[in-house]
């Protein structure tokens, strides 16, 4: 109660957890910051040895194994998380003045967000999900109206009547020095079509693949289709070329001069048919690094949306490693090879849910079953396990495409049965929501029965819905192995 009562009777800080080692288990203040320095580098070795040393010196202060067990789980799990006290309270007093600002000037935090991270690809996307989930409006780049950063301009469409335009240092092959010359340009009048811009932005800092990536992600759609402006790029640098050193020549004619002739420049661009929606929506993939107007899957991804017990951006390792998991996505970089033992196919996927990037891994079982699903850029919704050894992936013991998750069980010459499901007390919460999300994705003809055993009262549920048990029977023993 000393050491805890301040945080009521949890462990909050590292100073905490040394008290705990020197009350229970006799721990010097020399072994205790040893104990300090285990829980901050999170090193499971030098933790494993410390676990032994404190259940030994607390046994020997009179505390039973149980005990001792249990309070090492606590310093054991608190090592994910904890802090000195000194770095929680300044960790505290961020998360109090972001969380007022994002509360009470939502568009201006989200803008600022962006800014901040705009050079990070895996981030960017989660904020731009979370500020349309407020209602916020995100523009892509405008030549016209775009600055280094993400701005806020009037909109009555969004949140406060305030929108986010993209910013240009968040746009791919766009640099600090073609920003600067676009910037000093368009502070003296506004670029009125490409072949104005053309004419007068210096051309060895904005270069023809800087100058693509803007048309290609949008920047110049107000003047004309993006076929029409790449079909005629060349052309139009050529001649501003020819324009600018005509300009910059020494040599003076006496009918003519220098000074420009105060008439309105115009596009003379070659027609063509615009890109399909799909390839558009490709180049703000390949450019932002995500889809931002749309989705070329989006119906699709909206039925994810509703099925995924969590987000890639969301699958933490410390927290879910070895845990079943439902997530959806695009299939990207998808690899097939041949196992050494058995000479099977497997295969390794990236799956993309537009909130970050996650490895799969398919094991041979798995991908005969599953094989005609594993197509590169398919939707997919697959159920896995957590891992984590060099890198992030998910094991996948399950995989349907998303279409397949509504429909109504398809009708076999097999008899429906009913399986009984047992439970304990003790299976968490994340595990109970797992085992649901596995259930709604596997429909089936077979009747489930939950028993939630609670002390000597057995609570039955009836599963209001028929699944297809034999597809999943192995990842649910494998999910409830420690449960029932």
């Amino acid at each position: 109660k000393p050491v805890l009562s301040e945080t009521y009777g949890i462990a909050v800080y590292q100073e905490q957890a040394l008290q705990i080692a020197n009350v229970m288990a006799g721990y010097s203040l020399g072994e205790a910051d040893i104990l300090r320095r285990a829980i901050g580098k999170k090193k499971k070795s030098l933790m494993f040895k410390e676990k032994i040393k404190f259940i030994k010196q607390s046994r020997a202060k009179g505390y039973t194994k149980e005990i001792a067990d249990r309070v090492w789980g606590y310093i054991e799990k608190f090592a994910g998380y904890g802090f000195n006290k000194a770095h929680a309270t300044a960790y505290a007093m961020i998360a109090y003045q972001t969380a007022y600002l994002k509360v009470n000037y939502p568009v201006e935090f989200m803008a600022a967000l962006l800014t901040a991270e705009s050079n990070n690809k895996d981030k960017i996307p989660v904020a731009v999900e979370e500020a349309k989930r407020l209602g916020i409006k995100v523009y892509p780049p405008d030549i016209n109206q775009s600055d280094v950063g993400f701005i806020i301009f009037k909109d009555k469409a969004s949140l406060n009547s305030k929108a986010i335009r993209f910013g240009f240092t968040a746009i791919k092959n766009v640099g600090v020095a073609a920003i600067e010359a676009i910037l000093v340009e368009r502070r003296k009048r506004q670029f009125s079509c490409l072949t104005d811009f053309c004419e007068r932005v210096d051309q060895q800092k904005v270069n023809k693949k800087v100058l693509e990536s803007l048309i290609q992600v949008g920047a110049f759609d107000a003047f004309a289709k993006r076929s029409q402006m790449l079909l005629s790029l060349e052309l139009l640098r050529q001649q501003a070329a020819d324009s600018q050193k005509t300009k910059n020549s020494p040599q003076v004619s006496l009918f003519k001069t220098n000074e420009p002739s105060g008439g309105v420049v115009k596009d003379n661009l070659a027609d063509s048919e615009e890109f399909n929606k799909t390839d558009l929506l490709n180049f703000e993939k390949q450019l932002l690094g995500f889809y931002l107007t749309d989705h070329p899957l989006a119906k699709s991804m909206e039925q994810i949306k509703k099925l995924v017990s969590h987000r890639v951006a969301d699958l933490d390792p410390d927290t879910l490693i070895n845990q079943t998991v439902t997530i959806g996505g695009v299939i990207k970089n998808l690899k097939i090879i041949i196992t050494k033992k058995g000479n099977k196919e497997m295969a390794f996927a990236n799956l993309d849910d537009n909130s970050g990037t996650v490895e799969l891994v398919i094991f041979p079982k798995i991908f005969a079953a599953t094989k005609s699903i594993w197509i590169n850029d398919q939707p997919v919704l697959v159920t896995g396990k957590v891992d984590y050894k060099d890198r992030l992936a998910v094991i996948v013991d399950n995989a349907i495409q998303p279409a397949e998750a509504d429909q109504p069980a398809p009708q076999t010459s097999a008899k429906p049965s009913t399986h009984t499901i047992y439970l304990n007390q003790d299976t968490p919460k994340d595990v109970l929501v797992s085992l649901n999300q596995l259930f709604q994705v596997n429909p089936g003809n077979d009747q489930i029965i939950i028993q939630l055993k609670n002390g000597t009262d057995v609570k039955k549920i009836d599963l209001p819905y028929t699944i297809n048990f034999a597809s999943i029977k192995g990842a649910i023993d494998e999910l409830l192995k420690n449960y029932q």
